[in-house]
């Protein structure tokens, strides 16, 4: 006999250690002979993660997948590994030296401050696969992986050496996000952006040789609303410590108050006077007319957006400060370079992109300098000057114009502080290249997205990708394997050793200082000081691209690599289909290839989910205070709980809104499948033997067998469509309301009855039910119902585990079985109806009148007739040729009941409550419509804000016409 409560805090651990002890995940376990496979990789979580919302969402779906397919006799593999998270290991590392007053990473060197993240990590990294497992995760843990070692390293070099043969991967001077803090490039899902407060300045910079130009303003018409005479051009900037680099002023082509400027020079208005730059006036595309003065500075340099102005316009990019984003030092003497500036701009000839980068454009009062500290100064220099554009004050003096206003700022996401566009120099991968075959797998079918719109955000980044930087200034990631011989030439190999000998062989081919150089170093057996590493490493997401094929194996020919290749389904969240979704697209179908040749893609289907949000609609997060905890949930609840809640949540497309009061309810879900399985041993439930759907004869039992096989068909297609939260309604339906709530309450009297035969029968179908049902719920609730399973054998000890049975077929229908206990439930369940929407006291007996029934509804009131006197609280069944008077009406099937209500209820009473509540709803449904009806609210309230109105309109909608409905009774009953 089970025990009388379930503990889900002794029992999940127990069946998690009777799942590995039986080695009941490893690939291939509980497949039939031949089967096809089906695999999914784990989205690596960072080694220093630990189990949030968004990972028990993800993982909760993919182990749903991975079970499913299990108990349909798939070979299954569910890969797990980590990612190495190179910033933010390297940052967890750094600040535990820290903690333990440890010498810095600096101090320690490259090689020993590596060590010591190898040491941490060997410690606390495995920390967030135990609290996988703790939901229940049924990975092949004996596979884990991680994106550093040994095998997929040789992965990594392997796809970088051969892309960069391939010209697929290059060393260039681009525009990147430039971390100050942790002095590094770092990729656009690193960077927050926020909206903060921030200043708009307005500077004139003044035309050359004092030249002037009539400025004109016109109206729609055409009418010149202002002019004046100027010898400037105004901009407008919040950023004024990036006027140093000023390459030039944009204005649009078709903006007439410029025009009879465009082409002339204009001066830069800080700085040495003696040396002030000039730059060009040139027009562009991208200047806005209508925002601020339709002229815009182009410091490409320092901005993405000036960058392509600057680069399709031949502007010369001038980088203004250090990697600690405090402005340059280097070099020679203002002077110096500004007189190369100047002719850059008078000649409009460029030098290379490594002379324009040594050009320091930064006087001598702000070098050094914090960005911060050198925008004050240069503010204060400008205002000084007079050179700011001005308005007047209250009391009608002329002050600076400064305009106070919200701005986004870009920060990184770790160090909290704004990211700087830096000109630098990295290691990039040619994406255009690599992108027409991953557009084309999506585009023919061979990968698709569910829910498909996500397909759009794939397709765009495609079609619009820039070059891939994948350096980074860190110590903690896969080196890049190039060396640099002493003129500065790259060597990209495996090895040292091979970057060596190609040197060598280069070196000594030209006659030449060099050649001389490489064959002292040879003579004297220091060939290591022909070469030096390139110091930086490759960004995370480029080990995680190879994902799908290095963990299993390749570049190796491995039997893993051909039995699990390509997976099946990749489950992940929207926002990294740029940073990682779109990059195995484009590793696999380079690199893998069928036996003819043809591109391999990684996975034939992307599974797209929603976010986790607090139960309001908000986003969770650290500030708000809204972060749910899913290991305090799962202590609480138990992983059954939370994960039936994600799953019964998870409609595509739509966001979970997540109240630990719903994961309650479900919790008691998964009692009532533990009273139901103790009230059926009580009654002699022991096991359902050899018993098939075909032995049943009574109609009761042949009804839920017909349900099952309903309710077996929608939860295998849910699951089949992706579709979970329809699969875990549809069990969730027929466990508690068709069988714990009423074939079980049906089966009372046959239990308590004589007939023996009938009674046997409805043990052995009740113990065959039980076990289809803990096999739709186990991908959903897998510790409970593999608890149930083992404890529910018919003698003794099953053969085998849950997660290895056979997944249920829908065979079996009884149509005229479940249609006659479906109307008794329908008759049951609408009287109940009536009785409760008119407030009859629970305890009182009605009678119940038939209304001209057909013989098909007498048969069947006869055969239930004590039935529905019991659930109904039925005093006695008639049937009348009229409705009587003074009663209220449901319809069921094709006959008319009454219930009389006159003797139960106040009548009046009643009708008066419900009028004052339809009065009440509609006047509430009436504020809301007219609210989201303002569109200015709709446009400027929060999004969870507007959703929680219209969610609760509908809601109102439905109470309304329950009230209207329970009224139009009501007056039937007068």
């Amino acid at each position: 006999m089970l025990e009388k409560t379930y503990d889900a805090k002794s029992v999940e651990p127990k069946i998690s250690r009777e799942w590995q002890d039986k080695d009941a995940f490893r690939a291939g376990a509980g497949s039939k002979p031949g089967a096809e496979t089906f695999t999914i990789v784990i989205p690596p979580p960072n080694v220093t993660g630990s189990l949030h919302m968004g990972h028990a969402l993800n993982n909760t779906i993919q182990d749903i997948l991975v079970r499913f397919e299990r108990m349909r006799g798939k070979d299954v593999l569910w890969q797990p590994g980590m990612d190495h998270a190179g910033i933010a290991t390297q940052m967890v590392v750094e600040r535990k030296l820290a903690a333990e007053k440890q010498p810095t990473r600096r101090e320690l060197g490259r090689e020993a401050f590596v060590d010591k993240i190898w040491e941490w990590k060997e410690e606390s990294g495995g920390l967030i696969f135990n609290q996988l497992k703790r939901l229940g995760a049924s990975c092949d843990w004996s596979r884990e992986r991680f994106t550093m070692d040994e095998g997929l390293s040789q992965a990594v070099l392997e796809v970088f050496v051969s892309l960069y043969r391939d010209g697929l991967i290059y060393r260039g001077k681009r525009l990147v996000n430039w971390d100050p803090k942790f002095e590094t490039a770092i990729s656009d899902m690193e960077v927050e952006n926020k909206e903060v407060d921030g200043h708009m300045w307005h500077f004139k910079y003044p035309l050359a040789g004092g030249e002037t130009y009539t400025y004109v303003e016109k109206d729609a018409g055409g009418n010149v609303t202002f002019s004046e005479e100027r010898d400037y051009i105004s901009i407008a900037t919040t950023r004024p410590e990036t006027m140093l680099g000023d390459g030039a002023v944009a204005v649009h082509p078709d903006d007439e108050r410029y025009a009879p400027i465009v082409g002339k020079l204009c001066e830069i208005p800080v700085g040495p006077k003696e040396h002030r730059r000039l730059i060009p006036i040139i027009t562009d595309e991208y200047p806005e007319m209508d925002f601020g003065s339709g002229a815009v500075k182009i410091t490409g340099a320092h901005d993405f957006n000036d960058y392509q102005v600057a680069k399709r316009n031949h502007i010369p990019l001038y980088r203004l400060m250090d990697n600690q984003a405090r402005m340059r030092a280097d070099g020679e003497p203002y002077a110096y370079y500004a007189e190369q500036a100047q002719k850059i701009a008078r000649t409009g000839e460029l030098p290379s992109e490594n002379e324009v980068d040594e050009i320091n454009l930064v006087p001598e009062e702000y070098r050094g300098l914090d960005r911060y500290d050198a925008r004050k100064r240069i503010v204060d220099a400008i205002n000084a000057e007079g050179l700011a554009v001005t308005t007047l004050d209250e009391e009608g003096n002329a002050i600076p114009y400064v305009e106070n206003k919200k701005i986004m700022q870009p920060f990184g996401d770790r160090s909290g502080v704004v990211i700087e566009p830096m000109l630098t120099d990295q290691w990039f991968v040619d994406n255009k290249a690599l992108a027409g075959p991953a557009l084309d797998a999506v585009r023919n079918g061979r990968t698709n997205f569910v829910p498909k719109n996500w397909e759009k955000t794939y397709n765009n980044w495609l079609e619009n990708i820039e070059p891939w930087c994948i350096s980074r200034q860190l110590w903690w990631g896969h080196q890049i394997p190039a060396w640099y011989g002493p003129d500065g030439k790259v060597f990209v190999a495996k090895s040292e050793k091979e970057a060596l000998d190609q040197a060598v062989e280069f070196y000594l081919a030209v006659d030449g200082p060099w050649k001389a150089f490489v064959e002292d170093k040879l003579e004297n057996f220091k060939p290591e000081e022909i070469l030096t590493r390139d110091e930086d490493v490759l960004d995370t997401w480029f080990s995680s691209a190879l994902w799908p094929f290095s963990t299993l194996g390749w570049p190796e020919k491995t039997p893993e690599l051909a039995r699990y290749y390509p997976t099946s389904v990749l489950v992940t969240g929207f926002d990294i289909i740029p940073f990682w979704v779109v990059r195995m697209m484009q590793m696999g179908l380079h690199f893998m290839k069928d036996e003819s040749g043809q591109a391999v893609a990684p996975f034939h289907t992307v599974y797209i989910h929603a976010l986790v949000r607090d139960k309001n609609g908000n986003k969770m997060s650290k500030s708000k205070g809204n972060v749910i905890d899913p290991l305090e949930l799962i202590e609480e609840y138990g992983a059954d709980a939370l994960r039936f809640t994600l799953a019964i949540m998870a409609a595509q497309g739509r966001d979970v809104k997540l109240d630990p009061a719903r994961i309650a309810g479900y919790r008691n879900f998964g009692t009532k499948l533990w009273n139901a399985t103790r009230f059926a041993q009580m009654n002699g439930v022991s096991g359902a033997g050899d018993f098939t759907p075909g032995d049943a004869t009574q109609t009761v039992n042949r009804w839920i067998l017909t349900e099952l096989s309903r309710t077996v068909a929608e939860v295998t297609q849910g699951i089949e469509r992706y579709r979970f939260n329809e699969a875990a309604d549809a069990a969730y339906k027929f466990v508690w309301n068709q069988f714990c709530d009423w074939y079980l309450e049906l089966l009372k009297p046959v239990f308590m009855g004589e007939d023996e035969a009938a009674k046997h029968e409805a043990q052995r179908c009740v113990a065959y039910v039980l076990d289809e049902a803990y096999k739709l719920l186990h991908p959903f609730m897998p510790f409970m119902t593999e608890e149930l399973w083992g404890l529910t054998a018919s003698e003794g000890v099953r053969e085998g585990l849950l997660c290895h049975a056979e997944w249920p077929v829908a065979e079996f229908a009884d149509e005229a079985a479940a249609g006659e206990i479906n109307w008794l439930v329908d008759l049951i369940s609408g009287i109940r109806s009536v009785r409760a929407d008119s407030n009859v006291p629970a305890g009182a007996m009605a009678p119940l009148v038939m209304v001209a029934p057909d013989p098909l509804t007498q048969e069947r009131v006869a055969r239930h007739e004590a039935v529905i006197k019991r659930l109904a609280r039925v005093e006695h069944l008639s049937s009348a040729t009229d409705a009587p008077k003074g009663a209220a009406q449901l319809v069921v099937g094709e006959t008319v009941y009454c219930l009389p209500l006159g003797a139960l209820i106040d009548v009046s009473a009643e009708k008066a409550r419900l009028q004052k509540d339809i009065t009440k709803t509609r006047s509430e449904i009436e504020r809301i419509e007219k609210k989201l009806s303002n569109e200015k609210f709709v446009a400027n309230a929060p999004e969870e804000i507007v959703l929680a109105e219209r969610e609760k309109q509908s809601e109102l909608a439905t109470l309304l016409a329950k009230l209207e409905t329970a009224l139009s009774r009501v007056i039937e009953a007068e």
